[in-house]
């Protein structure tokens, strides 16, 4: 199943006869009904919703000008339907941006390795990435999560740095640059999904 559509793939061998294929879904639909049950609700991005935000709970308001802006406990959006959700997406990205690029310099000057710049984008299959050359990729959507859970994952990028792989020296260099790293990585493992189901 697809947590960011919701759709599910089926895989079969070629030739297998149509008949097959749909007593194999009638025998399993109770599976895919399951499945749909456990997904997150979409979440509405309009005035009135309240938008997780590093650990934090804004509600989001209809406001003035051409950008949203934080005000207090609120972010305040100009504009209606796309367009409040575009501008709240911007400023989501915007936040993401300057909070990772701060936490990312932390981790790497603890290590002692430069890094050769960020990227944000909004993978499907994974959190971040590393290059050989330093190049970071992380998901603006962390940005969604506690802010612990967002300075782990840079964590765990900033390592690879130092070991591009999932050995037990690379994860003695996790511990040494984020101390207590499962919490954050067993939260991700069980609400990441619901990170995917905020559409703008």
């Amino acid at each position: 199943m697809s947590h960011a559509t919701g759709g599910f793939t089926l895989t079969v061998p070629q030739r297998t006869p149509a008949a097959d294929i749909r007593r194999f879904l009638d025998q399993h639909l109770w599976w895919i009904e399951e499945r749909r049950a456990e997904r997150p609700v979409q979440p509405n991005v309009a005035p009135g919703t309240l938008l997780p935000v590093a650990g934090e709970e804004l509600t989001l308001l209809r406001g003035r000008g051409r950008s949203a802006r934080r005000v207090g406990d609120a972010l305040e959006v100009p504009g209606e339907g796309a367009v409040f959700a575009r501008r709240t997406l911007v400023w989501l990205r915007e936040e993401a941006r300057a909070r990772m690029v701060a936490r990312l310099d932390h981790h790497s000057a603890r290590l002692g390795r430069p890094h050769r710049g960020l990227t944000l984008r909004d993978p499907r299959s994974r959190w971040g990435s590393c290059t050989a050359e330093g190049a970071i990729m992380l998901s603006w959507r962390l940005i969604l999560a506690p802010a612990e859970v967002m300075d782990y994952v840079v964590a765990h990028e900033v390592a690879h740095l130092a070991e591009m792989n999932h050995s037990p020296a690379y994860w003695r260099v996790v511990e040494g640059l984020f101390p207590g790293y499962e919490r954050p990585r067993d939260w991700l493992r069980a609400n990441g999904a619901s990170l995917h189901a905020w559409r703008f």
